[in-house]
């Protein structure tokens, strides 16, 4: 079992920045891969950013590649999603998600990130 909270989310004006920090607890060693996925209201959720163990890769959706960053605090069991130049159609809630090696999924309760003027 992994657990997963979030923190990080809130309103924020187009152009400004956010720092989103996913804790990961539990059976930590069986986790290959972290990411954040969002969902706007009445669309489906998506991908925005992942990291994967084997070789530290990351990947990003092509909607948000050059502004936002995900990294990992191995010491802290924690990954970050940097969120810069932010756009109001990142407003949604923003779920983390780890899957181990045996392909179980976890998820995070969400946190809401709201783009606005």
């Amino acid at each position: 079992q992994v657990q997963l909270v979030e923190s990080g989310g809130g309103l924020v004006q187009p152009g400004g920045s956010l720092r989103l920090a996913c804790a990961a607890s539990g059976s930590i060693l069986g986790i290959s891969a972290m990411g954040w996925y969002r969902q706007a209201p009445g669309k489906q959720r998506e991908l925005v950013a992942t990291w994967r163990r084997a070789g530290s890769s990351t990947n990003y959706a092509d909607s948000v590649k050059g502004r936002f960053t995900i990294s990992r605090d191995s010491a802290k069991n924690t990954v970050y999603l940097q969120m810069n130049s932010l756009k109001p159609e990142d407003t949604g809630v923003y779920y983390c998600n780890s899957n181990t090696w045996s392909n179980i999924n976890y998820w995070g309760q969400g946190t809401q990130v709201t783009v606005s003027s």
